[in-house]
């Protein structure tokens, strides 16, 4: 039977997301001690493992990928769609239809560009360093990707009919592999999934783009 995402999500993801939103929220009305504080406790070592064991080596055997003889190619590089990855007018128009949220998972997302903002803002709360294990747990976990349905690398271009919002864990976790063989159903067949009761409340915090701006240097003590 096919399924919907590699891994089902933890409870411990959605609180820390409602922990950014509130931490948003204290921003904004220049609480930042207590929005600091909140950035602080969404780093859960519990999120932090959850995305360890979604990516990394050993995913095609722990999640049962598959093999099928007619499968599409590995193909070289040079050999390989282009562009890459999708330009700004795909990736705007794929939020759009997707929102903030993993389109095989449910778990919300946000966008990188939003993350340096915090950062900038709140750099002893939010670390991003080169390694998985200095970089925060919550932001890891919740790092807005665009997935190929058929991976780039087997054929796939970056047209929007094949390109997905997803969550890092299930974009790095199913790599170079096809739905088919990943046993994944495609997710534009189904609507988008609603994981939790802040569904519609979610919005990448995207609202920090009007905020931030004027505020990205070091606000912590």
């Amino acid at each position: 039977m096919l399924r919907r995402s590699l891994c089902t999500p933890i409870f411990e993801i959605f609180a820390a997301a409602e922990k950014l939103m509130e931490a948003v929220d204290l921003h904004t009305r220049g609480d930042f001690a207590n929005a600091e504080r909140l950035f602080l406790t969404a780093n859960d070592q519990r999120v932090w493992d959850y995305t360890d064991q979604a990516w990394g080596k050993g995913c095609a055997s722990r999640y049962d990928f598959l093999s099928f003889e007619d499968a599409p190619p590995h193909l070289p590089i040079a050999h390989r769609p282009i562009p890459r990855m999708p330009g700004t007018a795909i990736r705007k128009a794929a939020i759009e239809r997707d929102g903030h949220h993993c389109r095989f998972c449910g778990i919300p997302v946000i966008d990188p560009a939003i993350r340096r903002l915090v950062m900038a803002a709140y750099p002893g709360a939010v670390r991003w360093g080169t390694t998985n294990d200095s970089q925060h747990a919550a932001f890891q976990c919740m790092w807005l990707q665009f997935d190929h349905i058929v991976p780039n690398s087997r054929g796939g271009d970056s047209a929007l009919d094949n390109i997905v919002v997803t969550c890092a864990a299930c974009n790095f976790g199913r790599m170079h592999a096809t739905l088919e063989e990943a046993q994944l159903v495609h997710p534009l067949t189904l609507d988008p999934p609603v994981a939790w009761e802040r569904y519609a409340d979610w919005d990448g915090l995207e609202r920090l783009r009007s905020v931030l701006p004027r505020s990205a240097t070091s606000l912590s003590t």
